[in-house]
């Protein structure tokens, strides 16, 4: 069957595409769409176009198993200049989302009806691209330069009712009569002349303020920077303004082309994938039966306990929160109402979401209240001892089949789960902090963990908004385990005479959103500390004896103004030169370039040991942890695309450089020409 077909209705042709799941413009769909338009322009009884979508939503952007394949023709371009050039009106209706592709051919039909929970969108930049069909060309043509600078440039979705209100849609229409009020406008168009977007003039907003462009970077200049698309966006939507429609096209074309064949875009392409596979566990069948979650008890009321918590009570699932307490655990609760009315403050919920999370969270000092749960998260205190001991309480009180989850960063998952008579139903949920908005979870498989309960908790990250890699059981698992050896390698190079401020810097320039020192001093330098000032051990030993704990006290590694601004410390200098000569290390100029190799590529010897001892199922899956936990820059496509980008030849010489440790996988590898990734 024909994924494209049309629908005569008088003198209305509907054109429908019924491609599953989301009508991709893959090769079929793109020649559907000119047939059907000939069609229309070779009927003389047909005098106007309906072009729409069955199933859950319009033309969702471009067929991704497309990518990387000699194209086949019609392109988008070629398809929708068509549409555009007909005589007789040609009018989209919208439902679901027209992102990308979809969008631009929304854009090519001379009028857009859409319904109330439609979204439009170009987020191509998330691909580190820009719209390739002359969305870029057109969009401004139709809204102006400075309504679509945030649509080209980060690429985040519309409601229909913004769409409309700039003039991307022409009417917002019935929820559930789409296809008839799309006929009823459509026909309301007959004998009019038709607009063509590549003809509008609203583009001359950014002709008659050219500072609208500027202005658009420096207001963005922190989430953009080190991306090249966006700046990309910015110059094509700029020649909207400045070029004819034909040479703007021949500008976008140009700026997609260079896009497309650089390494950010495959980096970023990397990493759409790769974010997909990691929710698969392999060796499994997905359709596996999966327990139930319908309510969840969490241990603790701290923040990671509070912050674990918030992701369930906004996912709609009641939460039973423990302390041990009273008053720890009033503190709890309200910190996660004071959280929630924050984000409605800005806009993000309304008082009766806030109300309805708090309304299904019942806060307990009993354990025997966690019996009923499906699901316990214990989020106390980093010591083997004390979660052994919850773990055995949970065992004797949670009712059989439940699962019980231990948010360790650490600590060995299969020893906590011998605490219990059901070490099948463990495993580890570790969470990120602040847990209600860091988007990793790590899933630590115990080895005798089942896999309907592997797969659950995997499931159930979607749910709850989490991108969830699965990780074996080892010390500090994926990305803690691989931030050890940076962290190393950084202390190392202090005691060397690099400048902590220059070691952060290198990381800034790469792409991170701080450095380690800086990290350090986020985190709270005392973390861990034994607290007995006389006994200085190490040089953190040091820094806590003298009160720098990091950035809640206002000094650290750093010096911290009022508003949190860094300045190095003149205190802390002098300390590090006392150690550096207690460890009778010579002391040297260090280039960047050293800086960087020393700190990365441990890094990329540490995760291939990780996937040569099967910690990780995926080399993908180590990439999607660091750039959802610890800031790695998406544009590189995480430390193991990285590497392959950079060639393991390359950091297999660096290390060996530096007296480096170098794993057998990762020379192996790089011998063989070899890369993790594909």
């Amino acid at each position: 069957m024909s994924v494209v077909t049309t629908n005569k209705l008088q003198n209305i042709l509907e054109i429908i595409s019924d491609s599953p799941p989301v009508n991709a413009l893959g090769a079929a769909v793109r020649q559907g769409l000119v047939d059907g338009i000939e069609q229309a322009l070779s009927d003389d009884e047909i005098e106007a176009v309906v072009i729409r979508c069955e199933g859950r939503t319009f033309f969702a952007g471009a067929d991704i198993t497309e990518f990387g394949k000699p194209p086949v023709g019609p392109n988008l371009g070629e398809a929708i200049d068509r549409m555009e050039a007909s005589e007789k009106p040609v009018v989209a209706a919208i439902h679901g989302t027209a992102l990308g592709g979809g969008c631009e051919v929304a854009l090519a039909c001379h009028y857009r009806v859409a319904v109330p929970s439609a979204k439009l969108g170009l987020p191509e930049v998330k691909l580190g691209l820009i719209p390739g069909a002359a969305g870029t060309q057109r969009l401004p043509r139709v809204v102006g330069a400075e309504a679509a600078l945030p649509m080209v440039v980060i690429g985040n979705p519309i409601s229909a009712k913004k769409a409309a209100a700039i003039g991307l849609v022409d009417k917002v229409v019935g929820e559930d009569s789409l296809a008839d009020d799309a006929i009823a406008f459509a026909r309301a168009q007959i004998g009019k002349p038709v607009p063509r977007s590549s003809a509008g003039n609203a583009n001359q907003d950014g002709v008659k303020n050219p500072a609208i462009f500027d202005e658009f970077r420096a207001k963005n200049g922190r989430k953009l920077r080190g991306f090249d698309a966006p700046n990309a966006g910015i110059e094509a939507v700029k020649a909207a303004g400045e070029m004819s429609y034909e040479d703007g096209v021949a500008k976008e074309r140009e700026l997609f082309m260079k896009l497309m064949s650089g390494t950010q875009s495959a980096a970023m392409r990397h990493y759409f994938f790769a974010e997909r596979a990691a929710n698969k566990v392999d060796g499994v069948d997905p359709k596996i039966d999966l327990i139930p979650i319908k309510k969840v008890g969490v241990i603790g009321a701290g923040t990671m306990g509070g912050g674990i918590s918030m992701n369930f009570l906004s996912a709609g699932i009641p939460v039973t929160i423990l302390e041990m307490k009273q008053d720890a655990l009033d503190r709890g609760v309200a910190t996660i109402r004071k959280n929630y009315e924050n984000t409605a403050k800005r806009g993000r919920m309304t008082a009766e979401q806030v109300e309805g999370a708090m309304g299904i969270l019942t806060p307990s000092l009993h354990y025997d209240d966690l019996a009923d749960c499906d699901l316990v998260i214990e989020a106390v205190f980093e010591n083997m001892d004390v979660k052994k001991d919850v773990f055995g309480k949970l065992d004797e009180i949670v009712k059989p089949g439940a699962i019980l989850a231990s948010n360790t960063s650490y600590l060995n998952v299969d020893e906590i789960a011998a605490a219990t008579k059901r070490p099948e139903y463990v495993l580890g949920m570790h969470f990120f902090s602040p847990a209600n908005i860091m988007k990793l979870l790590e899933v630590v498989r115990g080895e005798k963990t089942a896999d309907n309960v592997l797969v659950t908790a995997m499931k159930l990250s979607k749910k709850i908004g989490k991108v969830a890699a699965v990780s074996g059981v080892c010390d500090g698992f994926i990305g803690n385990r691989m931030l050890s050896p940076r962290q190393q390698q950084a202390n190392a190079m202090l005691m060397e005479g690099a400048n902590y401020w220059e070691v952060d810097d290198v990381l800034l320039d790469f792409g991170f959103p701080m450095g380690p020192f800086q990290m350090s001093d986020l985190a709270g330098i005392d973390i861990g500390w034994h607290r007995d000032e006389t006994r200085i051990e190490t040089m953190r030993d040091a820094l806590c004896a003298k009160g720098r704990w990091g950035q809640k006290v206002g000094k650290g590694f750093y010096d911290y103004d009022e508003s949190r601004q860094r300045v190095p410390s003149d205190e802390v200098k002098e300390l590090i030169a006392e150690w550096g000569a207690k460890e009778g290390k010579e002391q040297r100029d260090i280039s960047a370039d050293e800086m960087r190799e020393r700190m990365l590529y441990p890094m990329v010897n540490e995760g291939a040991m990780i996937l040569e001892e099967g910690m990780a199922q995926r080399a993908s899956d180590i990439d999607v942890v660091w750039i959802n936990g610890y800031g790695w820059p998406l544009f590189t496509g995480g430390p193991m695309f990285w590497a392959d980008t950079v060639g393991l030849d390359k950091v297999v010489a660096g290390l060996e450089k530096h007296g480096l440790p170098v794993c057998d996988l990762l020379r192996s590898k790089a011998a063989a020409g070899e890369k993790f990734n594909g």
